[in-house]
């Protein structure tokens, strides 16, 4: 029953036409007067509450796609719903059986380390770093050095340099800069 009115295949059939038109007030007549058999389907096929909703979200966004395509057969038009419904499901099933399958060979069939083409990249990357950190100010150089590469604090390569720890924290943010400007060229 929908709003007092028995569900007949007419009515659905009315609501699934004025879908195709793209009549939205349809859409959600149709909604309401079968959304309880179709998540009912999702939930037979895929057992899960939050999986079974998701797959009958698709289904309805199938349905509005779709309504255009549905011609009167004869048959119910609840069975074209159901249908639509149950291969949405289907398809959600599949989909996660094929992700698990996947995720569990993963590990075994993933190569460790990078690829040859990322060690390259790297080692491309890498000594256009050293190039540009050997523009540098020898103190900033190693200030930069220390910071990022060895993790040294700022305090202590302020001490190890022997200039207050703001002049530091500039040396570090100019070099950065600086570094940022010769790797973008």
């Amino acid at each position: 029953m929908t709003g007092g009115k028995t569900l007949t295949p007419e009515y659905v059939e009315a609501m699934i036409a004025k879908c195709a038109l793209g009549d939205r007030s349809a859409f959600e007549a149709l909604y309401e007067a079968t959304s309880a058999k179709l998540f009912a389907v999702c939930v037979r096929v895929l057992g899960k509450t939050p999986i079974a909703e998701d797959a009958m979200q698709d289904a309805y966004i199938k349905i509005w796609n779709n309504a255009g395509r549905y011609r009167v057969t004869g048959h119910s038009p609840m069975t074209w719903l159901i249908t639509v419904t149950r291969n949405t499901a289907i398809d959600r099933l599949r989909a996660q059986r094929s992700h698990k399958d996947l995720a569990d060979y993963h590990d075994v069939l993933a190569a460790p380390g990078a690829t040859p083409e990322q060690a390259a990249i790297a080692a491309s990357e890498a000594g256009r770093l050293a190039e540009c950190i050997s523009t540098l100010p020898q103190d900033r150089a190693t200030a930069i050095k220390g910071a990022y590469l060895e993790g040294y604090s700022y305090s202590d390569l302020a001490d190890a340099a022997g200039v207050p720890l703001n002049t530091m924290r500039t040396w570090l943010r100019r070099g950065l800069i600086a570094l940022r400007e010769c790797m973008s060229q």
